[in-house]
């Protein structure tokens, strides 16, 4: 009966390790997809992108107001917009990237959406690590904890016959 249990909590105690390595590497983040000058793209993107083209990333962040006040969660909109207006683009533009614009969704009131160009993914990655790092950002986040839903992220490469590279 000893030896019985302890192969049973030996062979939980595995499958309880591989369950956690299975969860841990599922939430690991996936690759991004490739962006930016033609060359470090896979041939069926590059046909048309510029050779020049910068990584372009368009990001929707919507308030959910029905988490406003929970936890350490306040505000909605406005707040969101006072976050940006107040030192979020300037955070970014301090680290790299450069901020194209950030507009006021029409369609949907809750939405703020917001476009960001890179050299190209790599240094996409490095201005994120480096803006996450940032304590102005922490500090922003922390005055500005706005409830987000999970934000809309497109990647995108200017084609060889776009006015914006």
């Amino acid at each position: 009966m000893k030896t019985t249990l302890i192969k049973y909590f030996t062979g939980a105690a595995i499958l309880a390790a591989a369950a956690l390595t299975s969860l841990s590497a599922s939430a690991q983040a996936p690759a991004l997809p490739p962006c930016g000058p033609a060359a470090q793209l896979p041939a069926e993107f590059a046909a048309n992108v510029d050779a020049n083209a910068r990584c372009f990333e368009l990001r929707m962040y919507t308030a959910d107001p029905a988490r406003d006040g929970e936890g350490d969660f306040e505000g909605g909109i406005n707040e969101l917009h006072q976050r940006f207006r107040e030192e979020e683009v300037a955070i970014f533009e301090k680290h790299g990237a450069d901020v194209v614009g950030v507009w006021q969704d029409n369609e949907r009131p809750n939405t703020l959406i917001w476009m960001l160009a890179y050299r190209d993914l790599a240094h996409r990655d490095q201005v994120w690590a480096d803006f996450a790092a940032d304590p102005a950002w922490t500090a922003l986040r922390t005055k500005y904890n706005v409830p987000l839903q999970r934000p809309q992220v497109f990647y995108m490469s200017a084609t060889d016959y776009s006015d914006l590279k």
